[in-house]
């Protein structure tokens, strides 16, 4: 049996990525995300998993630059849930929630509730935790306080807690991309299967004029369709940068080596995080990697 660190406590959508893949599997929680990342590297647990993408917040970027400076973890999977998000208060409070003081939540959370915040407790203070699940923790922890989390429905059950408002999110089509990361790959099956993905870094060469346009032709030409490119700091100074690339296309034998060969010829530092399968708990809504 495998052991699967994730980014805890119980009740996150970390853990509901986690059951959906790996129902009959041990698993660990930590309390952050490079804990957890570090808990796979010294073999503490087998596989990580943590949140690298957000549809309306973006990256995150404690996973994306620990992938890239602190860890050589190959990618070796990824999963995508929606995300709801429901303002849960402990059960002694819940005739009085529009009277809470403070809300306690990640900040991502916070931010894809911005509306329903401004407009339904605009006085009340936000507190940052590092998971929803452990902001549910809290208030269920400490029902004297006048206090609300922003978490999910398995975040209510596991702490006992009353869902005063459903689906407060700002955007319905909200969705979280989580990795998979072990030293070694991993075969997983699943029929939330929906395809594969190659995960590409790469650096410019700083003397050489129009390369970005260059390192792209070398995907379209080959008619390798990328889902995402972003930039990172290199941490080395301003002007310093990573690019990421996602290739909807499974590392194979002539056109990912090809477009690596070529772009070294540029001159580029080219690494691949990972070629890797994709699963999806919402499979009819999303893009299907080609």
């Amino acid at each position: 049996m495998r052991t699967i660190g994730y980014l805890g406590p119980k009740g996150t959508f970390t853990e509901m990525a986690v059951n959906a893949l790996f129902p009959k599997e041990k698993t660990v929680p930590y309390t952050t995300i490079p804990n957890c990342m570090d808990a796979v590297s010294n073999e503490s647990v087998d596989i990580a998993v943590v949140p690298l993408e957000n549809a309306i917040e973006g990256s995150v970027n404690v996973t994306l630059d620990y992938i890239i400076h602190k860890h050589t973890l190959p990618i070796v999977g990824e999963i995508i849930v929606p995300i709801e998000q429901q303002l849960l208060v402990n059960n002694q409070n819940k005739e009085e929630w529009s009277t809470v003081e403070v809300i306690y939540s990640h900040p991502h959370a916070i931010a894809q509730c911005h509306d329903f915040l401004r407009n339904v407790l605009p006085n009340a203070r936000i507190q940052y935790m590092n998971s929803t699940g452990a902001a549910a923790q809290y208030v269920n922890e400490h029902p004297e306080e006048k206090a609300a989390a922003i978490a999910n429905e398995l975040a209510a059950t596991v702490y006992d807690l009353s869902i005063v408002e459903r689906n407060i999110h700002d955007y319905g089509n909200n969705r979280t991309r989580f990795v998979l990361l072990a030293k070694e790959a991993e075969k997983f099956s699943s029929p939330l299967y929906v395809g594969d993905k190659t995960t590409m870094m790469f650096t410019l060469p700083s003397d050489f004029s129009g390369a970005l346009h260059q390192v792209l032709s070398a995907f379209a030409w080959r008619k390798l369709n990328l889902s995402k490119i972003e930039s990172r700091p290199m941490k080395t100074g301003l002007g310093n940068y990573y690019f990421v690339i996602d290739v909807e296309h499974a590392l194979d034998d002539v056109l990912i080596p090809g477009v690596t060969a070529e772009l070294e010829a540029l001159g580029c530092g080219v690494r691949i995080l990972g070629s890797y399968p994709c699963y999806s708990l919402n499979k009819e809504k999303d893009p299907v990697p080609k």
